[in-house]
């Protein structure tokens, strides 16, 4: 079993009845090379071949959700006079062995492809749910425009416009697409909106970004890069899982039920919590941040039922209250 990271500091160590726990698995594996394959029904088969044992690798952990990189059935080093034909003659084929797969594994998958429409091309992560069924899609929003100079580049396909959040039996999903990452507008959003977990499916990695998006929008944050890096973090930015460099792979348990505590005013409140509730909350200090996730560990009541019995601000509300401080004290 791979290494698993732990908090700075833990109040409880993980265990017991989680409220809402969900396991997941990244990976950054490469897609397909078809340098040798001289037909295209050797590329489709190729790639089903490779997705198929890049699955095997992850499915002995029965996890919940399993996140695929950028484009993930569009192969490398295909050769010049199959590129034109790829995506017309692909069909569903590499969808239908994705639908498979989730529903004789009873899990959600991601399917980040490039999708082919009446009005033009997006990139797109397609949701299948536990029934091999579409449970949503995202569409990236931010393509890398064309160089300096040049007027079109067609095959970065359109932008979509939309936010959604995905419903899933574990919580609603967000999801970003690659150079997404680097644009408040996008971010913002999901603040708004409030998603349990973001999904990241890239070619690039994004660095602190990917930290700052899941402290932003206070949700879990999957990420699957090719060739790079996977991480799954913590709402408050803690890195909690990660591939290796010997393994491009990771599999980790979530608890979603949580919510996030400044210190300020808190500190014997949280106590008494703890003290009250023992095994039954974990509260995870990341350390620097001033900030605390506050976990349910019960089916009896939830992290946000939790916090309110003790009066417990949480951050969203403090940091509003703060603002509205600095509104009512501003100099004349």
């Amino acid at each position: 079993m791979l290494p698993r990271l732990t908090p700075a500091y833990v109040w409880k160590e993980v265990g017991g009845c989680m409220a809402n726990y969900v396991k997941i698995s990244v990976t950054g594996a490469r897609s397909y090379s078809a340098i040798d394959d001289v037909k295209l029904e050797d590329v489709f088969r190729g790639t089903i071949r490779h997705w198929k044992d890049e699955l095997d690798r992850l499915l002995p952990d029965e996890p919940d959700l399993i996140v695929l990189p950028e484009c993930c059935d569009h192969p490398r080093d295909l050769s010049e006079s199959l590129r034109p034909a790829f995506y017309p003659a692909r069909g569903n084929r590499i969808f239908d062995f994705f639908c498979g797969v989730a529903k004789n594994h009873n899990c959600y998958i991601t399917y980040p492809t490039i999708r082919e429409l009446d009005d033009g091309t997006r990139n797109s992560i397609i949701i299948i749910d536990r029934q091999g069924k579409i449970a949503g899609i995202y569409n990236k929003n931010h393509v890398v425009p064309p160089p300096p100079g040049v007027k079109d580049r067609t095959e970065e396909g359109l932008c979509g416009k939309d936010a959604p959040l995905i419903d899933c039996d574990f919580g609603r999903v967000g999801c970003a697409i690659c150079f997404d990452l680097n644009f408040n507008e996008l971010r913002l959003k999901y603040v708004e909106s409030k998603p349990d977990l973001l999904i990241f499916s890239s070619a690039y990695h994004g660095g602190l970004m990917q930290n700052y998006w899941a402290y932003s929008c206070r949700a879990h944050f999957a990420s699957a890069v090719s060739d790079l890096p996977c991480s799954i973090i913590s709402p408050v930015g803690e890195l909690i899982g990660s591939s290796t460099s010997y393994f491009h792979f990771t599999t980790t348990t979530v608890n979603l039920d949580c919510c996030i505590a400044h210190l300020d005013y808190n500190w014997d409140r949280l106590r008494a919590m703890k003290n009250k509730y023992g095994t039954k909350v974990t509260i995870t200090d990341p350390s620097y941040l001033g900030s605390v996730l506050i976990s349910s560990e019960t089916q009896e009541l939830t992290a946000k039922e939790m916090a309110r019995e003790f009066e417990i601000e949480l951050l969203d509300d403090y940091m509003a209250r703060a603002l509205a401080h600095r509104r009512d004290h501003i100099e004349p």
